[in-house]
C-alpha cells in the first residue's frame, strides 16, 4: 500500500513536471528539515542549520513576559515548526537558555522565556507558553519562518508541569517535552499531545516515580509517549547541556513537529538502558 502511494505520488508530481527526487521527498514527509540523522549529529553542540537570534522583549505581545527567538537564517526549506521552553520555579530564562540555539540549530524556531514572575504556578507557565506561541505566529519579527500548524512546548520543573498543562488546554500542539515535571495535578488523562517525559534518578524535589513516571503512566490518551529516567541525575540537571535530553528531546521533536521518519530509528524500539539513562519506556512512535 505504502508503495503504491509513493507511486501515485510520482506520477502527479511527473504530471506536474516536479523530479523524481523530490516525488520521493514529498512522499516520505513534507516538512523533513536537514540532512538525513546521525548519533553524532543529535548530540552535537550545534547542529546542521546557521542560526541568528532576536530579544523579545517585555510588552512585546500579550500574556506573557519577554524572551529571546532563536531561529535558523535559511529559508531555502520552508517554514519550520516552533518550541517555547519555559524555565522552572525561580528560573530566570538563562536557566533554559542551553535550548535555543541548540534547537534552533537542528530546525527549529524556538522561544525561550523569561516568565512573568520566577514563582509563577504551572498553569500560569502553561498560559504564558500558549501566549508566546501565539505571538510567535502572529506577530513576531519571524512569524513569515514559522509553520503555525506546527507547534510544540517544553519546560523543565514546573516550566514542565507548565508543559503538560499546555498540552492538555491545546491539543493541536504536535509535541510536548516535559523536562522533570512538577505540578499539583497527579493525573493527565486529558492530554491527546505526543509527549515526551525526562526525569531524574537523583531527584529530591520532583522525585520521578511521584511526578514524571506518574504522568507518564496517566498520558493514557496521548498517541504516543516516552518515559526517559536520566541515571545520576539531580532536580538540575537539565540547566546545563545534556547529551542525552539533546538527543532524544530533539528526536522527538523531529518525529511529531516535522513528521520526519527518518527519527524514528532512534526512539524505536526503546534505548537499551546506558551509562546516562536508567530507563527508557516508550509506546514506539509509528
Amino acid at each position: 500500500m505504502k508503495l503504491f502511494r509513493v507511486l501515485v505520488v510520482l506520477v502527479a508530481l511527473a504530471v506536474a513536471g516536479v523530479s523524481p527526487a523530490g516525488a520521493v521527498r514529498a512522499a516520505d514527509g513534507p516538512y523533513r528539515r536537514g540532512p538525513d540523522p546521525t548519533t553524532a549529529g543529535l548530540q552535537a553542540e550545534k547542529g546542521p542549520f546557521a542560526i541568528a537570534q532576536v530579544t523579545v522583549g517585555a510588552g512585546s505581545g500579550a500574556g506573557f513576559n519577554k524572551g529571546t527567538v532563536y531561529y535558523p537564517v535559511s529559508t531555502s526549506e520552508g517554514r519550520f515548526g516552533a518550541v517555547v521552553v519555559m524555565p522552572g520555579f525561580l528560573g530566570p530564562e538563562f536557566s533554559v537558555g542551553w535550548y535555543g540555539p541548540r534547537l534552533a540549530s537542528q530546525g527549529f524556531v524556538v522561544f525561550t522565556l523569561e516568565p512573568v514572575s520566577v514563582l509563577d504556578r504551572p498553569d500560569s507557565r502553561a498560559d504564558q507558553m500558549l501566549a508566546a506561541l501565539d505571538y510567535l505566529t502572529g506577530r513576531s519579527e519571524v512569524r513569515d519562518r514559522v509553520d503555525a500548524d506546527r507547534l510544540a512546548v517544553m519546560g523543565h520543573s514546573m516550566g514542565g508541569g507548565g508543559a503538560l498543562s499546555a498540552a492538555q488546554k491545546r491539543p493541536a500542539l504536535r509535541a510536548a517535552v516535559p523536562l522533570a515535571p512538577w505540578h499539583q495535578t497527579q493525573g493527565w488523562p486529558g492530554v491527546k499531545v505526543p509527549t515526551m517525559i525526562f526525569g531524574s534518578d537523583n531527584d529530591f524535589i520532583a522525585p520521578a516515580a511521584t511526578y514524571a513516571g506518574a504522568f507518564y503512566a496517566s498520558l493514557t490518551s496521548a498517541p504516543e509517549k516516552a518515559y526517559v529516567l536520566l541515571k545520576n541525575a539531580g532536580h538540575a540537571q537539565y540547566i546545563l547541556p545534556n547529551t542525552a535530553v539533546a538527543q532524544y528531546g530533539i528526536a522527538w521533536l523531529k518525529r511529531f513537529v516535522d513528521d520526519d521518519t527518518r527519527y524514528t530509528p532512534f526512539l524505536c524500539p526503546a534505548p537499551a538502558p546506558s551509562s546516562t539513562i536508567a530507563k527508557f519506556e516508550e509506546t514506539c512512535p509509528l
